[in-house]
């Protein structure tokens, strides 16, 4: 049973991480931030600003703030441990929570793609491990900036498994709607949809509201959805409605003249003009990104059922190619990522 006394760790103090635990520690809760390099020493520094697309925007003041580099502070005494660190670094995390965290802790995995909290689960035989879903975009501010600024610059809630009771209601404070649902493994594989297109946003260098606005890149989004679709029907996948439209309608209505996508499309375009995607951020950061997650996790079960993906290896081949490059987003045009025959 969780309340409002109980102990919440930030297992992961990025963007996700920051603006979770901000909302909550604003809300009066006892939060707990493990993050590592400049967040931390710019959350020691300066404190950390928290606004959103809805108008708000507030301050925890430094001295309000509990945040270390080190899992043993962060996770000894935590009731509740949010994962919110890159796919990559969830063994890592996993280990640490084994190591330093309370056996009776409930871990609960709010990260992208479809498969991190089966990995804690199985990292963490015996422990009460949730799977999560963050259904918003979050923004940095520029490295230097303080206070340290995080921004919600899209709409959407939270949502975690059912089962434990009152862990809904200690999540959901203000800024920051957390639901319960009993069906969270189609909520991944529905999310995962629109996901697809994070991967475009970090090829175009675009903002996320120009390139989604821009029926060409769309064009290359409905292929991929069309194609994760297709794996999904042949492997008894049903993923849930996430943008108000149906799934099967999904590439139909992405492929609509831009005019007619922005009447029926509103809530997947109320977005921040600042917002970009994470992995944009992680090629911009020289950093690995979540391709083999999202796009990757499409071709595994495509794979399986033998569907065809070849929109979904062009991009991941071409998310690879820029990280191996190491010179940032590359600034692709639709043509260049839709280059295969016969497909967009």
């Amino acid at each position: 049973m969780a309340s409002e006394t109980s102990t919440i760790a930030i297992a992961g103090a990025g963007s996700i991480g920051c603006y979770v635990g901000g909302c909550l520690a604003l809300a009066g809760r006892k939060v707990v931030f493990l993050g590592r390099g400049r967040v931390v020493e710019a959350m020691r520094q300066g404190g950390l600003r928290i606004s959103d697309l809805d108008g708000r925007d507030r301050r925890l003041a430094a001295q309000a703030i509990t945040v270390t580099d080190d899992p043993a502070v962060a996770l000894r005494e935590a009731d509740v441990a949010l994962v919110t660190v890159k796919s990559g670094a969830t063994a890592e995390m996993a280990g640490l929570i084994g190591t330093h965290g309370r056996p009776d802790a409930v871990v609960v995995s709010l990260q992208n793609g479809v498969d991190n909290a089966d990995r804690l689960r199985a990292a963490l035989p015996g422990r009460r491990v949730l799977t999560g879903m963050v259904m918003f975009n979050v923004v940095q501010s520029p490295d230097g900036e303080l206070p340290f600024r995080i921004h919600r610059a899209s709409q959407g809630e939270a949502m975690i498994d059912d089962g434990i009771e009152g862990l809904a209601e200690l999540l959901d404070v203000d800024g920051l709607a957390v639901e319960a649902r009993a069906d969270m493994k189609a909520v991944q594989w529905g999310k995962l949809l629109m996901n697809l297109n994070n991967a475009l946003v970090a090829l175009s260098d675009l903002p996320l509201a120009i390139q989604l606005a821009d029926r060409s890149w769309r064009m290359i989004l409905a292929a991929q959805v069309d194609e994760a679709l297709a794996a999904m029907r042949a492997a008894g996948t049903a993923p849930a409605r996430i943008t108000g439209l149906p799934p099967a309608l999904l590439p139909k209505v992405l492929r609509l003249p831009d005019w007619l996508f922005g009447l029926l499309a509103r809530r997947m375009l109320a977005i921040d003009p600042q917002a970009r995607s994470s992995m944009w951020d992680d090629l911009k950061r020289g950093r690995p990104t979540e391709i083999d997650e999202l796009q990757g996790a499409v071709i595994r079960l495509a794979r399986q059922v033998g569907i065809p993906t070849p929109m979904n290896e062009r991009v991941t081949a071409l998310v690879r190619q820029a990280e191996a490059e190491r010179r940032g987003p590359p600034g692709l045009g639709p043509g260049a990522v839709s280059a295969i025959p016969g497909k967009v």
